[in-house]
């Protein structure tokens, strides 16, 4: 890998790390430039800025969700908005699975793209990948209300609802309190179907 490829990856790595820990806010590009053992300025040669560096770790993380989406529903990963091939309440549990498994392999990428609330600095292109992930989720509602397995109401807020209560075993993983085959987090994936389901 050239050295320029493998700089921008102890930055994405280092910004990261800190922005998940520390906050955005209070994250500052001297400390990125010295976790990743850069000097200041070699952030400025990958990236226009520290909100720029946010939102290209943001939209990764969502791409990824969005994989995660699309995989157990049988899409392929180009489309929008995929069409489950199993029952909805199976594809939102493979999703809800899949979630989990990423919060125990890298719990920064879940914490920073799922999790965080980064409204105020996302831009426009982030605010899409954002949209584009909760339409796949809402999508699969939206397959279970067609078929009565979805109580009646917005797919957008069982969407939300879904994934708070999904959001909740996600933070327990990234904390290290439960791992993905634990009962609580099968309780939980068991919970968030419950929640929506008619």
């Amino acid at each position: 890998m050239p050295t320029a490829d493998l700089t921008r990856q102890r930055l994405i790595r280092a910004a990261l790390e800190l922005f998940t820990t520390k906050g955005y806010h209070d994250t500052t590009t001297a400390q990125i430039a010295k976790k990743a053992g850069v000097a200041e300025g070699t952030i400025y040669r990958h990236f226009l800025s520290k909100q720029h560096l946010l939102n290209e770790l943001y939209r990764a993380a969502l791409r990824w969700a969005l994989e995660v989406v699309q995989v157990p529903s049988g899409a392929p990963p180009a489309p929008r908005t995929p069409a489950p091939l199993t029952s909805p309440r199976a594809t939102l549990a493979l999703v809800a699975q899949g979630l989990v498994e990423g919060a125990a392999r890298d719990p920064a990428v879940v914490k920073l793209g799922l999790l965080g609330r980064h409204e105020a600095v996302l831009d426009e292109e982030s605010r899409i990948a954002a949209r584009e992930f909760r339409t796949a989720i809402e999508h699969v509602i939206a397959q279970g209300k067609a078929e009565g397995a979805v109580r009646a109401g917005a797919a957008d807020v069982w969407a939300g609802v879904w994934l708070a209560v999904v959001g909740y075993a996600l933070e327990k993983v990234i904390a290290k309190e439960w791992k993905p085959g634990d009962a609580a987090v099968g309780l939980v994936i068991e919970g968030a179907w419950e929640a929506i389901r008619a």
